[in-house]
C-alpha cells in the first residue's frame, strides 16, 4: 500500500503541529459575522505558532459548535477557504485543515485548493457516539474523492477520537488494524477523552506497538494533553503531537496563541 509520508511532508523527526484554533465563522451561532476578523486572529496565531518553532499549523473551525455532524454548509468552505488562504500565505510552514465535526470532504477540498499538507479526520472509520450524535466513517468516500481530486494531501485519522464513545466495544488493536488497512489512513491520532486532556499512557503505547505489528509506515501523533513537562516522555512512544490548549494563553482552549507557551513546549520536545 503506497501512503504518504506524513513525516517527510512535515520534515522533522518528531513533529509539533500547532492549532490553529478559529473563533465562530459566519453563520455560527456564536459568529459576529466579520470573516476578516477571524483571519487577523488565525494569522496572529500561525505566526505565533511559527516564530515559537512548531514544524506545522493545523487550522480548524473550532469556534462553530455546535458542529454539523458531516457535511457542513458551503459558507462554512467558503470561509475556512479565505482563512487557510491567508495562513498558508502568512507561514513557511505546512498547513493542515480540520472541519469539524467530521466533514473530510470539505476539509480535502479546502487542502486542495490551498495546497494544504494534510487533514485530520475525526472519524475515519467504524462509529461513534457524540454529541453530534452517531458519527460514522466514510474513507470508502474520502479515499477516492482523494483521487479525484489527484490531491497530495496526507490523512491523519483518529483512533478513539476525543469527545466521544465508540458505538460498540471493540478491541483497540481491532480499530487500529482497520484504519491502517482497509481505512488507508497516512497517520493515526490518538487522543485523552476531551480537549486539552491528557492520552493514556497504555493506550498509546497499544496503538504504537499495534502500528508496528503490522509493520505500517504511518505515524502516530499525540492529539490532547502534550504539556512541556510530558512532552518528552510521550514523544519517546508516539512520532509527534498536535498541540491546541498548551499553547494558548492559561492553557485554555480558545484563548489566542502564547508564544512563549509554544517556545517551552519545542524546546522539551
Amino acid at each position: 500500500m503506497n501512503r504518504i509520508d506524513v513525516l517527510d511532508v512535515l520534515d522533522a523527526d518528531a513533529p509539533v503541529v500547532g492549532m490553529v484554533h478559529l473563533p465562530a465563522l459566519p453563520g455560527a451561532p456564536d459568529s459576529d459575522g466579520d470573516l476578516e476578523a477571524v483571519v487577523e486572529r488565525a494569522l496572529a496565531d500561525a505566526r505565533a505558532l511559527e516564530a515559537g518553532g512548531v514544524d506545522s499549523v493545523l487550522v480548524e473551525n473550532f469556534g462553530d459548535a455546535p458542529f454539523y455532524p458531516d457535511a457542513v454548509p458551503n459558507h462554512v468552505v467558503a470561509s475556512m477557504t479565505r482563512v487557510a488562504t491567508a495562513v498558508r500565505d502568512a507561514v513557511d510552514v505546512p498547513l493542515g485543515v480540520n472541519v469539524l465535526r467530521n466533514d473530510a470532504d470539505a476539509a480535502l477540498a479546502v487542502a486542495a485548493a490551498v495546497d494544504a499538507a494534510f487533514v485530520r479526520v475525526n472519524v475515519h472509520t467504524g462509529a461513534r457516539v457524540t454529541d453530534q450524535g452517531v458519527v460514522e466513517g466514510r474513507a470508502h468516500e474520502t479515499l477516492r474523492r482523494r483521487a479525484e481530486l489527484d490531491a497530495d494531501v496526507a490523512i491523519l485519522a483518529d483512533v478513539t477520537v476525543k469527545h466521544s464513545a465508540p458505538l460498540a466495544d471493540r478491541p483497540l488493536d481491532e480499530v487500529v488494524a482497520e484504519t491502517l488497512d482497509r481505512g488507508r489512513a497516512d497517520g493515526l491520532v490518538i487522543s485523552g477523552p476531551g480537549t486539552g486532556r491528557a492520552v493514556d499512557a497504555d493506550r498509546l503505547a497499544a496503538v504504537v506497538d499495534r502500528r508496528d505489528d503490522l509493520g505500517a509506515d504511518a505515524p502516530v501523533f499525540v492529539g490532547s494533553g502534550t504539556t512541556p513537562e510530558n512532552a518528552a516522555d510521550l514523544l519517546a512512544v508516539a512520532d509527534g503531537a498536535i498541540v491546541g490548549s498548551a499553547f494558548e494563553e492559561g492553557g485554555e482552549a480558545g484563548n489566542p496563541v502564547d508564544r512563549e507557551r509554544v517556545a517551552a513546549l519545542v524546546d522539551a520536545v
